[in-house]
């Protein structure tokens, strides 16, 4: 099985060297760094399949890191801090973040979060037996080559945006609730009150919007979304 390479951004030694720890036990490659501009110079040297990454860093914030890197890469990005109100959360989440996790953290909830994020990038990316390109009038989304294009130009989407966009198109017709989404796409239990779905959809509205004026993602009221074939 092909090692996984994870770069933790913490500025703690403590708790930078426990994530380590606990990501080597699980059997990932692991790099640690102790600030945002350590991690981006780290991020923009080598590929990593993940980012675990503090809000509160020397040098470059975890937001402006997280603005950064979505210019140019596509890996999940996994939020770790203490900054755990609703407004930060929703924040990061729109800034391009995948998940977050609140502190104090338990080890147990930041692998399987991990794995999952993981599981479902690397499943996005490649999933054996679907197809590979998949198209809704000059909406094209590439599965081997992670890339969306609308018009023929290009949208930089995270790789949760591309996730969602790739089971929207794969059933078009197809009214998904928020729910439908949040379970088939993060893998978690719904919990009805949570604003991830609406902002990720707000997201992948906005990038798209910027290199077409056509509206893709059609909002379906009281039930959920599908795309807009009509």
């Amino acid at each position: 099985m092909e090692t996984c390479h994870i770069l933790v951004v913490e500025d703690d030694q403590d708790i930078n060297r426990l994530l380590c720890r606990i990501l080597t036990d699980g059997g990932y490659d692991v790099r640690p760094a102790f600030s945002g501009s350590e991690a981006v110079l780290w991020a923009e040297q080598y590929e990593y399949d993940l980012v675990l990454l503090d809000l509160m860093l020397p040098g470059l914030t975890g937001e402006e890191f997280i603005a950064r890197m979505r210019k140019q890469k596509t890996m999940p990005i996994l939020v770790l801090s203490a900054k755990a109100g609703l407004e930060d959360r929703v924040n990061v989440l729109r800034i391009g973040a995948d998940d977050f996790i609140p502190k104090p953290f338990d080890n147990d909830e930041v692998l399987a979060r991990i794995e999952a994020q993981l599981r479902r990038y690397k499943e996005f990316s490649a999933p054996v037996g679907a197809a590979q390109v998949l198209r809704c009038g000059d909406l094209e989304l590439d599965r081997e080559a992670v890339r969306v294009t609308a018009g023929g130009r290009e949208a930089a989407l995270t790789a949760r945006e591309f996730e969602i966009l790739a089971l929207l198109m794969s059933h078009p017709r197809k009214v998904y609730t928020r729910e439908q989404l949040y379970e088939t796409v993060w893998g978690g239990e719904y919990m009805g009150d949570d604003n991830t779905v609406n902002v990720h959809i707000s997201n992948l509205r906005a990038k798209l919007g910027k290199v077409s004026d056509r509206e893709y993602i059609r909002t379906v009221w009281g039930i959920g979304f599908k795309m807009n074939v009509e």
